[in-house]
């Protein structure tokens, strides 16, 4: 049976939205898709509108659903081509950028200006965008049950890459430029960066080299750490408001007395479950990683969000947001008894404005905002999209973002923030099924037993952001090895990056910032110097 979506189906974003897509992440996703949010967006990820992307004409490659089973179904595989630079007959390289837990639409920008129009430019090669299964229109199943879920899998996934690579025919390319016959580079970042790790491990017989961007080498049950690299890079008085915030918010709801008034500041005094309070109030935090160096497509929410967290509100005749927190002019009495500093007040309105106006007329906070309901979580049709990153989060990846295991460690989310919650999700929304159950825990072996921090091979670069909330999960996490940064194996850090930065790029180099044309600039000589290897090798076989 061949399966092929007829219509475009919403669907995640960005590894971004693992970051709380636990229960209230969906939540927030399932307001946004019923339209009653004008705001933010629940992963707020940097996109180009489709209306005003280039015209790239979808393609399509039949697929198995089971490359290793018995299961005889195929589906249609989504792919566009940028062809423009492509010089035939010289070996020049297919770049191939690995879609992800996206849409493959939302990848279009890359393979226009950003990273593959940059290396296809530089080499004479061919641009690809290849989704990834269950993504975007590649839809392999019916429906979205545990059961149909159950081959979206990391090596599924890899399976479907290496047979695209090995078989595929281009429209408009007369020349068999498969692997291994033709070098391929595989490029990915995020989620996408460790599959294009894992894919030069896995099949380097037709991966001839990987860029592995912001790659999540390092699967995790949690990863508290997510939180602490916004905190020590944030503006520091920012993040010294973040903490205290959140200490004291935690000591109101230890002692419970003022906990309503405290739940009314923020605009969710109907909200049952004080986890479910806690992590709405965690929501701007995410937006750090939709920052951008490109403001076209740069989020700037979690600076707009830090800029109202010290706010003057005029309760006092000279300005007070230059004290520090708790000082007795930066205290404002509120209904209630509640007496807290101007950064909590100013959390709560934000709050209010940004996340609980989502929720629309008629809704109560429970409706809206309460996780406790097992029902609202088991739907199984096609447009249910958020179950689709968050099965793999279940039964391969984890990275439940929680807060720090010792409690005397700094932290800018609640202590309330824990595995049992986070995880809650995995048992609500996947019933086990007649083929398959998802694990009590995700099985992070598969992940880690590919490489892990230490995954290394020749060709095989890693880049990563200084800032990046998912450097701790990389090969240049502060728990890895330090190593040498060579022309064979590339090992970057881009200087107050955030997530996967190379990728984006302009038309016009010259205006990209220092760092970005630096970082570019480096990955066209690395990847001239693989070539120029490949070549070598070739003409020796010849003679």
């Amino acid at each position: 049976m061949l399966l092929r979506a007829t219509t475009l189906i919403a669907t995640s974003s960005s590894l971004a939205q693992a970051i709380g897509l636990g229960p209230q992440g969906i939540n927030l996703w399932k307001l946004e898709q019923g339209g009653h949010s004008q705001s933010i967006s629940l992963s707020d990820v940097p996109q180009v509108p489709l209306n005003v992307q280039p015209a790239f004409t979808a393609h399509w490659f039949e697929q198995p659903l089971d490359h290793f089973g018995t299961v005889n179904d195929t589906f249609l595989q989504r792919y566009w081509i940028n062809n423009r630079h492509y010089k035939p007959g010289t070996s020049a390289p297919v770049i191939v950028l690995d879609g992800g837990e996206t849409s493959g639409e939302d990848r279009i920008p890359f393979l226009d200006t950003g990273i593959v129009e940059i290396l296809a430019r530089a080499t004479g090669g061919l641009g690809v965008v290849l989704e990834h299964r269950y993504y975007g229109e590649s839809i392999a199943t019916k429906n979205l049950t545990t059961d149909s879920l159950r081959f979206l899998n990391n090596a599924q996934s890899a399976a479907d890459s290496a047979n695209f690579m090995a078989n595929v025919k281009f429209p408009g390319i007369k020349e068999n430029i498969t692997a291994p016959g033709t070098p391929w580079i595989y490029y990915g970042g995020s989620y996408a960066g460790a599959r294009a790790a894992h894919m030069r491990v896995l099949y380097p017989e037709l991966v001839y080299g990987a860029i592995a961007s912001s790659a999540v080498t390092h699967a995790s049950i949690t990863n508290w750490e997510y939180m602490d690299i916004i905190r020590r890079f944030a503006d520091p008085t920012c993040s010294e408001h973040l903490q205290k915030s959140i200490e004291t918010i935690d000591i109101i709801l230890d002692h419970q007395v003022l906990s309503k008034p405290l739940k009314a500041l923020f605009g969710i005094h109907g909200l049952q479950h004080d986890t479910d309070f806690v992590s709405v109030v965690e929501n701007p935090l995410g937006s750090w990683q939709a920052k951008v160096w490109d403001p076209e497509v740069g989020s700037t929410t979690f600076d707009s969000f830090c800029a109202a967290l010290n706010k003057p509100l005029g309760h006092k005749n000279y300005d007070v947001t230059s004290l520090e927190y708790g000082h007795p002019d930066r205290m404002v009495s509120l209904p209630g008894g509640l007496t807290v500093d101007l950064s909590i007040v100013n959390y709560g309105n934000w709050i209010k404005e940004n996340v609980v106006s989502r929720c629309p007329e008629g809704a109560t906070h429970e409706e809206c905002f309460g996780t406790y309901d097992d029902a609202q979580y088991q739907g199984t049709s096609l447009n249910e999209t958020w179950r689709l990153w968050l099965f793999q989060v279940c039964t391969e990846w984890g990275y439940f973002t929680t807060a720090p295991p010792d409690p005397s460690y700094p932290r800018i989310i609640s202590k309330r923030i824990d595995l049992e919650y986070e995880s809650k999700i995995c048992r609500q929304a996947y019933a086990p099924g007649k083929h398959f159950t998802v694990p009590p825990s995700p099985n992070v072996t598969v992940v880690n037993e590919l490489g892990d921090f230490d995954i290394a091979m020749d060709r095989l670069a890693i880049i990563d952001g200084e800032a990046d909330p998912w450097r701790p999960d990389t090969p240049h996490s502060d728990y890895a090895k330090d190593r040498k940064d060579t022309m064979l194996r590339p090992f970057k850090v881009i200087p107050n990056g955030v997530h996967h930065y190379d990728e984006y790029g302009l038309r016009n180099s010259a205006d990209e910032p220092p760092e970005i044309r630096q970082i570019h600039e480096e990955m066209i000589a690395f990847l001239q110097s693989w070539l120029k290897d490949w070549k070598e090798d070739k003409e020796v076989l010849m003679v």
